[in-house]
């Protein structure tokens, strides 16, 4: 979808529905696996959350794991943790090229620290692992980088979502109804404890 139009479709979206007023960022770079970025994207604006595609900087647009492209609307560098509620980031082989990109790491770990949502599905693990802000909690992933978790020191679970405070995980795709229906739940619950900076940089 062409950036301008997604920006103006937001703009009137956010008025009405269970988590209006809320900002969501989607972290997206080469790769993504298209239903961990789409589904979560359709679901918050239906919900009525104003929501982001923020990359890395490497390029405006980028292309799935199937050749599906999105194009972004600020680059990590060019935001922070403070102008959104959460930070939702999906699998696929994209978290292995975001963790290469300091601003993205340090997007995730700052939302983390603001107790902001950080839900990660599948191979997002991997960048839960890089912001260090596993250890010691109870997460979950894709079965293949369960050692990646626990050596980062999570506590690794295997089942469809783990919710521990502010952080959710799941395993894949076919955890996606799950992933989505605590990620509202924990916005719903966040709704009037703070209030993001309303100002978003849109990239150029």
């Amino acid at each position: 979808m062409d950036k301008d139009a997604r920006a103006t479709e937001q703009a009137t979206d956010g008025s009405a529905g269970e988590l209006a007023g809320l900002r969501v960022a989607i972290l997206a770079e080469t790769l993504y696996e298209d239903l961990e970025l789409w589904y979560p994207y359709y679901r918050l604006r239906e919900a009525g959350a104003d929501v982001f595609v923020v990359g890395s900087g490497s390029a405006e647009t980028y292309q799935s794991k199937h050749g599906y492209p999105v194009t972004v609307d600020a680059e990590a560098d060019t935001v922070t943790a403070s102008q959104f509620d959460a930070v939702i980031i999906p699998g696929g082989y994209s978290p292995d090229h975001m963790r290469r990109h300091p601003g993205m790491v340090k997007l995730v770990r700052e939302a983390h620290e603001q107790g902001k949502v950080v839900a990660a599905i599948c191979h997002a693990g991997w960048m839960l692992a890089s912001a260090n802000i596993v250890r010691g909690r109870t997460a979950t992933s894709f079965r293949s980088i369960k050692d990646d978790m626990v050596n980062a020191g999570a506590n690794w679970v295997d089942r469809e979502v783990v919710r521990d405070g502010s952080l959710v995980t799941s395993r894949s795709p076919a955890d996606l109804p799950a992933f989505m229906r605590t990620i509202i739940v924990a916005l719903k619950e966040r709704r009037g404890t703070t209030t993001p900076e309303r100002q978003v940089a849109l990239a150029g």
